[in-house]
């Protein structure tokens, strides 16, 4: 019987090219969409995912700047 985790662990985002340094290490878990330690994953160790959030800063924002807007 598994055990259902009513707490999950936090994700980690790390550099895609740490990730791929450390590969030998991790396996992918498509039921947490994320990487976690060989062997003893299941229960034990951290979460990780790619950073996303870095290339999402590398594209220009061409909209409106709202910041430090004040309201007439």
């Amino acid at each position: 019987m598994r055990n259902a985790r009513t707490v999950k662990r936090p994700r980690r985002y790390i550099a895609r090219h740490w990730l791929a340094v450390a590969r030998p290490l991790l396996r992918y878990s498509a039921a947490r969409e994320a990487y976690v330690l060989r062997v003893v994953g299941r229960r034990y160790g951290p979460v990780v995912r790619p950073d996303r959030r870095a290339v999402s800063r590398a594209s220009a924002f061409s909209g409106a700047d709202r910041r430090r807007a004040s309201a007439a």
